[in-house]
């Protein structure tokens, strides 16, 4: 039998036994389903803009007042935290969400409304990782300093994404690199808003980037553990990027192909994938935490890899948890792909 035949019996035979029931969808089931979602986006900024500007009207707080100091609220929680870095004690930043919650599936509430309302500054990833941002703005009302924390860095088009509308990678703060460029944009920002704290943000900036730099190498130490021929990254979604080309990993593939959580995978990519890890020997598929294990758990099985859970990539955790800061999150991540891997 020709290799090109034995590889489409593969799989066909594997979307025969795996993925059938749980996986495929008819093409009008798929048009079915945007349109939903499309009659649902509209209903839902309806609602929001209803419903967001109730709520802003009743609990706005008064408009600052000279030498008042600005509202700041940062979206990710992990931007959160580098934020809070930088205005030290001088302001206090507030998360927009909580701990432990997918960005990628995040629907501001009309209370999410009420507090963007309420803020001066508005700190948020950009890159199109906030597919919400603009209508939540305009609903919001107001005027406040948006400051995009990306901005500037060139992103990377992701390898194994087919949405066509998903061309440009927002993961750039999984790079302690890319991560000192939004500390210098949280910091300009902050001084933009409060020019009276420059001396301030200038001091924790510089040194919070030179934990940044301190991070960096101890990852690239660490990696360093792996032999070349093993860094092999499978991972949940296309968010490992730009960690792998700052550290020298290969990205074999991704169990959903595109840089969002909300994508749902074909037979025909399952098949390519599983045929990608018995290819390259990849040894695990590692996930983020709250993913759905099953896709993972069947891909296992076809090839011998182990799945390794609870990587905290978009959110840290509470004060004491694994991952309660950047810093901390970035050296969790890493030791569990170095253990997994080396």
């Amino acid at each position: 039998m020709a290799v090109s035949t034995r590889v489409r019996c593969a799989r066909r035979h594997f979307a025969d036994r795996h993925l059938t029931k749980m996986f495929l969808a008819k093409p009008q089931r798929a048009q079915m389903k945007i349109c939903n979602e499309k009659k649902r986006i509209s209903f839902l900024g309806l609602c929001l803009f209803i419903m967001g500007t109730l709520a802003s009207c009743t609990t706005q707080k008064p408009p600052l007042q000279a030498g008042d100091l600005p509202r700041v609220l940062a979206v990710e929680t992990f931007l959160t935290d580098m934020a809070q870095n930088v205005a030290g004690e001088r302001l206090k930043v507030d998360a927009l969400m909580p701990i432990g919650l997918d960005p990628h599936a995040f629907q501001p509430t009309p209370a999410d409304v009420a507090k963007i309302a309420d803020c001066q500054v508005l700190i948020v990833n950009g890159t199109g990782f906030e597919v919400w941002l603009d209508e939540t703005l305009r609903n919001a009302g107001g005027n406040r300093l948006v400051v995009e924390a990306s901005a500037g860095l060139q992103p990377r088009k992701p390898a194994q994404t087919e949405v066509v509308d998903e061309t440009q990678d927002p993961h750039f703060w999984l790079d302690p690199v890319s991560a000192t460029h939004y500390v210098e944009n949280i910091r300009d920002g902050l001084i933009q808003a409060d020019p009276a704290g420059k001396e301030i943000y200038t001091q924790n900036a510089e040194g919070y980037i030179a934990s940044l730099k301190e991070l960096d190498s101890w990852i690239r130490t660490q990696v360093e553990q792996i032999p070349a021929g093993q860094r092999l990254l499978v991972t949940n979604h296309e968010s490992f990027g730009y960690f792998a080309d700052r550290y020298g990993f290969k990205i074999v593939g991704t169990v959903l192909p595109s840089v969002s959580t909300g994508a749902a995978p074909s037979a025909e990519q399952m098949a390519t994938l599983i045929e990608k890890i018995r290819a390259s020997g990849a040894k695990a598929i590692f996930l983020e935490t709250g993913a759905d294990k099953r896709l993972a758990d069947q891909i296992a099985q076809e090839t011998g890899a182990k799945v390794i859970t609870g990587l905290y990539t978009h959110s840290i955790t509470e004060p004491g948890g694994k991952a309660s800061t950047y810093l901390s999150m970035m050296k969790y991540n890493t030791t569990l792909i170095v253990d997994a891997l080396k």
